[in-house]
């Protein structure tokens, strides 16, 4: 008679997390879209992204063409029910001011820029050669995204990231027991690795000046 494995939540948290998933997505409207609490808005930008991939790397519609016949079908609805509005008592169409906002294009440039910033910092702290463990595994890591990258188009390799952000942080939510299980045994292998290694080879490499020595 089979038996379920039930790993509870001994191993440590994916990234040593202690809040839950959706208050270290930021516990906003973003999280309930990344986790499916909203399922409309979820299945929404999901299907919408599936669209685009579908329509300009499968059927290999043109961007311009796409957008130039959005425009004219989006003038000629917004045209008809204009005029049909004094005959239906419909309300006149209006442009979202979401989309107008001044404000909120500002915020999301500071955003984005902010964004920006903490991750140039972070590289820059990395290639300092402070913790050599780190530089190689950036380096490393930055190579097999290449390697990827280079597979795929950049069209594919946006749908993929979208994808995989819109189903992984659900899927990692409804078991996260067993991946924390997996990850830790991984991460515990990993590590015992890297101690053979940097006692055999990385201790030989002479470091930059700002570097620690090695304790």
């Amino acid at each position: 008679m089979a038996t379920t494995m039930h790993y509870g939540h001994s191993a440590p948290r994916l990234f040593g997390r202690e809040r839950t998933l959706h208050a270290a997505l930021g516990g906003r409207r973003a999280a309930d879209i990344i986790l499916w609490r909203d399922r409309k808005a979820s299945a929404a930008i999901l299907g919408a992204a599936t669209a685009a991939w579908g329509l300009f790397e499968v059927a290999e519609f043109h961007f311009l063409t796409l957008v130039c016949y959005a425009a004219m079908i989006g003038m000629l609805v917004f045209f008809i029910w204009t005029n049909a509005s004094s005959f239906f008592n419909l309300p006149v169409p209006r442009i979202p001011e979401t989309l107008l906002s001044e404000r909120a294009t500002r915020q999301a440039i500071q955003d984005g820029h902010r964004r920006l910033s903490r991750v140039v910092e972070t590289l820059y702290d990395i290639a300092c050669g402070k913790d050599i463990k780190m530089f190689i595994l950036t380096v490393l890591s930055l190579y097999i995204a290449s390697v990827i990258a280079d597979c795929f188009s950049s069209l594919t390799l946006l749908y993929l990231v979208v994808l995989s952000t819109m189903t992984l942080p659900a899927l990692y939510e409804r078991y996260d027991s067993e991946v924390d299980h997996l990850v830790a045994r991984g991460v515990h292998d990993l590590r015992t690795h890297f101690a053979d290694m940097d006692s055999g080879v990385l201790r030989k490499i002479p470091r930059g000046a700002g570097a620690a020595a090695p304790k």
